[in-house]
């Protein structure tokens, strides 16, 4: 298989996987539902956040459309930097590592621009996809995460410094198939990066 056809199918599969879970978990959770799939320390939580790790935000409504513009941006950056990797004919690793890159940040993009407009509500219900009263507008949408893995719960000894005696959970991120795929890709161009990154002659 070309380099091509491998950069498209990466791309193409991780973002189907990514929204596929997204819309299934948007369409059969309410917001804060969870359900246990291993033990406790690998759960299926829905939550929603304005496109930002963590839940973080920054200036409001122009901080939210400044932040996915900018992910446009960097996505047509991306697209380029995997076109000249796949001209060069460069290690098939590079090539999935760039490829998962810009298939996580166009699967946070689909739901920060089109989640506004095509899905209701999730607070104490079922979102409706392509409901006739959305919960926002267009470059306004919310990315949907749902990864939750609490690999320990606990209160900290007391005799660590500042967070003594305070409630802890490790790891306590919830994130979605799009930040996976980027964070691989980010994984595997520094295991590979002698071949992602050569030295000119």
């Amino acid at each position: 298989m070309s380099k091509k056809n491998i950069a498209i199918l990466t791309v193409v599969l991780a973002i189907l996987i990514d929204q596929i879970s997204k819309i299934y978990v948007k369409t059969h959770f309410r917001l804060g539902e969870e359900v246990v799939v291993f033990a406790d320390w690998f759960k299926i939580h829905f939550t929603e956040n304005n496109g930002m790790a963590w839940g973080f935000e920054f200036g409001g409504r122009a901080g939210k459309l400044f932040l996915t513009l900018f992910r446009i941006v960097a996505v047509t950056g991306i697209g380029y930097w995997l076109w000249q990797t796949i001209k060069r004919n460069a290690h098939t690793a590079v090539v999935v590592a760039i490829g998962l890159i810009l298939a996580g940040a166009v699967g946070n993009i689909i739901d920060s621009v089109f989640y506004g407009v095509i899905f209701d509500s999730s607070m104490h219900k079922v979102a409706t996809l392509f409901s006739d009263n959305p919960y926002g507008e267009l470059f306004y949408g919310k990315v949907v995460d749902m990864l939750y893995f609490p690999m320990w719960e606990g209160t900290l000894p007391n005799w660590l410094p500042i967070w003594g005696g305070q409630h802890f959970t490790f790891f306590n991120a919830i994130f979605n198939g799009a930040d996976s795929w980027i964070t691989i890709g980010v994984i595997l161009l520094f295991l590979f990066n002698k071949q992602a990154f050569p030295k000119e002659d």
